[in-house]
């Protein structure tokens, strides 16, 4: 009797754990062997570990981390699918699946095709960019519904193309809300980390994954638009336009002294510094505008007897007829003194 116990005893399991053999294993599906598990076997679940119980494909409870004993009370769900009476203590089968909730770190991600977006100066640009991130698992029902299915085993491998497929494109999305310009990208790798794991984690939480880290390391800019900062940079470095002048005429004038010619060397150095001094001082030096010269104003004339305004050299009044005694020049009309030959005023010489 006691032999036959001991056969019976090990076609059932009592102990049900899993240690987590490397650091890639996202799902483990516990090898039960064909044998049923015991009414009160220990169940141990681990720190960043869940337990599901599966029953006939179904998803019954869930354990967190700690160590239970199985029994009807902490199975409520399963107990419901399997129609056990109160004080159920026989064998069953089920399938118990062990998921990984750890964070998966330093996965890489990166662009294989350059990824457009629109920057305020310098219209469509392509990007080029990697960098690392981080994921785990937030909802264990959703993903095993969603991802895992019933597979034996279960490697970040099957999930890597997908999140880094959704970062890739999202990624344009992302940098396009940012607003940051493309010669900022360089300056704002964090601001701009931060902003992408803000914008791409919703996109992987249907599957029941949570995105914890997004690091940018490097983004490529093309080539015209490179330049375009190494100009800016050179423009910077050099500052004072005068002072770098001076500089460059001494630098020639070094480099004459030392070449081979000697004397026509040093000739020819000190000529080309002074013509690069020319050309820089002009173009620094603004042109000042000619002085504009006002004519002088035409004295107004008027009719001796009603005051109304006269025409240059009128010798009657267009209003009331009234000869003018008084002579006026005949090119600006001021009045002239009896007898004189040329106007005070413009200098015009009078008939």
């Amino acid at each position: 009797m006691g032999i036959f116990s001991n056969i019976v005893r090990g076609q059932l399991i009592d102990v049900i754990e899993w240690k987590d053999p490397d650091q890639q294993t996202m799902v483990y599906r516990y090898d039960c062997g064909g044998k049923e598990i015991m009414m009160g076997a220990q169940l141990t679940v681990r720190e960043s570990q869940v337990a599901v119980m599966v029953n006939e494909g179904q998803l019954a409870d869930i354990f967190t981390p700690g160590r239970y004993e199985l029994q009807t009370q902490n199975m409520p769900i399963l107990t419901a699918l399997k129609s056990w009476k109160y004080g159920f203590n026989s064998p069953f089968k089920a399938e118990v699946y062990f998921i990984n909730t750890k964070q998966f770190i330093d996965q890489k991600w990166g662009t294989s095709a350059p990824v457009m977006m629109r920057d305020a100066e310098f219209g469509m640009v392509r990007l080029l960019a990697h960098g690392i991130y981080s994921f785990q698992v937030s909802d264990p029902k959703v993903f095993l519904r969603e991802v895992f299915g019933t597979n034996g085993l279960y490697t970040t491998d099957y999930v890597t193309g997908q999140i880094k497929r959704t970062i890739v494109s999202g990624l344009s999305d992302a940098i396009a809300q940012s607003k940051i310009p493309a010669l900022d990208l360089a300056a704002n790798y964090d601001e701009l980390s931060a902003f992408a794991l803000q914008t791409l984690s919703p996109r992987i939480a249907p599957l029941g994954l949570k995105l914890c880290s997004f690091v940018i390391e490097n983004i490529s800019l093309p080539e015209e638009v490179q330049k375009a900062m190494d100009q800016r940079t050179s423009m910077g470095v050099v500052g004072d336009l005068n002072k770098y002048t001076q500089f460059q005429a001494a630098a020639a004038m070094r480099d004459a002294a030392n070449n081979q010619n000697g004397a026509a060397g040093l000739g020819a150095g000190m000529g080309a510094a002074a013509m690069m001094s020319q050309v820089m001082n002009g173009t620094m030096q603004q042109p000042q505008a000619a002085p504009v010269q006002q004519q002088p104003a035409q004295a107004a004339a008027y009719c001796v007897k009603c005051g109304q305004p006269l025409t240059a050299g009128a010798r009657f009044c267009p209003s009331c007829g009234a000869k003018q005694d008084t002579a006026v020049c005949a090119k600006c009309g001021a009045a002239l003194q009896p007898g004189a030959n040329f106007c005070p005023q413009c200098g015009a010489k009078q008939a």
